[in-house]
């Protein structure tokens, strides 16, 4: 007889305990991808942020315009190459995806969220989308700068 136990009020045979357990393994890799590759990608944009700065001045982004611009282009060639191509693991998605890319610029996953909106035909959300996230996300850095401006 195959030895079981309950797992979420199931009963998990002894293969069904190991596939269980590998699952959570692998789920608990993902976390350890995500935050290793993630500051790669903060390292990298970092370094350009310095080097742009140093190159050509403060006086406008042209760094944060570069990481941007760059990582949206990085996240289509990935993005296209997944979809396309096929046979990547989740790990492999999320190493550049989610860790490096999302590290180096969180803009590329916006890019990508609308490019798929629109891309699904979906125009007005699509818009919906952009128009709110870029005008919501500046309200809520002046509402943040507020608060602490009153309470301080």
């Amino acid at each position: 007889m195959t030895p079981t136990a309950k797992q979420g009020g199931r009963i998990l045979s002894a293969t069904g305990r190991y596939f269980f357990a590998l699952q959570h393994k692998y789920k608990e890799m993902g976390y350890l991808i995500v935050f290793l590759d993630g500051g790669l990608g903060a390292a990298t944009r970092h370094g350009i942020n310095l080097a742009t700065a140093r190159v050509l001045g403060t006086a406008f982004s042209y760094g944060t315009l570069l990481i941007n611009i760059t990582g949206s282009f990085i996240m289509g060639l990935v993005a296209a190459y997944f979809a396309f191509k096929g046979g990547a693991s989740q790990h492999w998605r999320l190493f550049f995806t989610t860790g490096i890319l999302g590290g180096y610029t969180t803009f590329s996953a916006f890019s990508l969220d609308a490019a798929l909106l629109y891309e699904r035909g979906q125009i007005g959300m699509a818009a919906l989308y952009v128009i709110a996230s870029v005008a919501i996300s500046i309200v809520g850095l002046f509402a943040g700068l507020a608060l602490v401006r009153n309470f301080t």
